[in-house]
């Protein structure tokens, strides 16, 4: 991992950031399913959990990046 990132909060942003835009596709998703014309058609993610769990990670990453960011 040094051979990426210089610093750990870059690697802490950079997954937080991939986990902010995987909960934004989920409420995508979500939304895209909800108003759907098919109402037979209803699938089988849980859009829900994963953009609460998505969204828990990026809030996490990237709380820990912004904390060693202003601490270096």
């Amino acid at each position: 991992m040094e051979d990426w990132f210089a610093r750990i909060w870059e690697f802490h942003a950079s997954a937080g950031a991939l986990a902010l835009a995987i909960a934004m596709l989920a409420v995508w998703a979500e939304r895209r399913r909800m108003r759907r014309v098919n109402l037979d058609a209803v699938g089988f993610m849980p859009w829900t959990v994963i953009y609460l769990i998505a969204f828990l990670a990026a809030c996490i990453l990237l709380g820990l990046a912004a904390r060693e960011w202003f601490a270096a």
